[in-house]
């Protein structure tokens, strides 16, 4: 598993070399993506590098290759490392040139890299639940963007991870926004709940998937903002995302929520997630 995709190469992952004054190592002026890979098969693929494409037409930032041709060095990528249960990571730069703050000539090309990674499915966290600590969100205002601008979530992160949490419930006042690095999602009287798709929150690719699970399964979903104290008196919650897929948090703060255990709902969604990207991985 030594062959990482440079600048649109496949070569091994000791030759790889990034320039220094590419803007993303000095600025953070890129995107990125994380596919799941099952089985030796993508899932959710085709999304996934839609979305890539809309973070970087709002980033004003040209990514070198058509999405055909991108998806098809992806694939070859994970072919040859022989990737059965993992990732893809993928990251577009707005390239090298002299440091500067505004936007390099429209004639320097974007870099490009990605790699893959074994990375099995979390099953023990999954059924058993973990835990997350508060975190008041100091994020940009762009989190919609998928941005290798990630400090906020990181410091977020750590604080909860230096505590042996899971993951970081970020808020901004009283509303939850999301976790740093999933979507955050609460469930009352058989009711999910999850904010809104806007500039506050990333619109994960997982969440899409489980809107897509309750309105076909009948489970009521609503993209409507819910506050800290309905977090905590909630039923159940749970987050999600690529890696974490649909992750029950049975403590946040330490305290309890619902009956301190994964809910019926979460565990319902669970075995629908599963069924899924049993189907649906290719």
């Amino acid at each position: 598993m030594n062959t990482v995709f440079v600048n649109g190469e496949l070569i091994d992952r000791d030759e790889a070399k990034i320039d220094i004054e590419d803007r993303g190592y000095q600025f953070g002026d890129g995107i990125y993506e994380v596919i799941r890979v099952y089985n030796g098969k993508t899932f959710t693929m085709k999304e996934h590098m839609e979305r890539l494409y809309q973070s970087a037409e709002k980033m004003k930032l040209s990514i070198p290759y058509k999405a055909e041709e991108f998806t098809a060095k992806l694939l070859q990528l994970i072919e040859l490392n022989g990737v059965k249960d993992g990732i893809v990571y993928l990251q577009v730069t707005r390239g090298v040139s002299p440091r500067q703050h505004h936007f390099p000539s429209e004639d320097v090309l974007g870099s490009v890299v990605a790699y893959t990674k074994d990375f099995p499915v979390p099953a023990g966290q999954m059924e058993e639940g973990v835990t997350a600590k508060l975190v008041e969100d100091i994020r940009w205002l762009r989190c919609d963007i998928k941005s290798l601008n990630l400090l906020g979530n990181l410091l977020a992160k750590q604080e909860a991870a230096s505590e042996g949490h899971f993951e970081a419930i970020l808020h901004r006042g009283d509303t939850v926004t999301e976790g740093s690095s999933s979507n955050a999602f609460i469930v009352k009287d058989g009711v999910i709940y999850t904010h809104p798709v806007t500039n506050l929150i990333l619109n994960g690719i997982t969440r899409r998937v489980i809107e897509d699970l309750c309105r076909k399964e009948g489970i009521t979903f609503q993209e409507e903002t819910f506050s800290v104290s309905e977090l905590m008196g909630a039923d159940e919650a749970f987050i999600a995302s690529t890696t974490s897929e649909v992750m029950p948090v049975i403590r946040i703060d330490g305290q309890k929520i619902g009956e301190g255990k994964p809910g019926a709902v979460t565990k319902t969604l669970q075995a629908l997630f599963s069924d899924r990207k049993g189907m649906e991985a290719r």
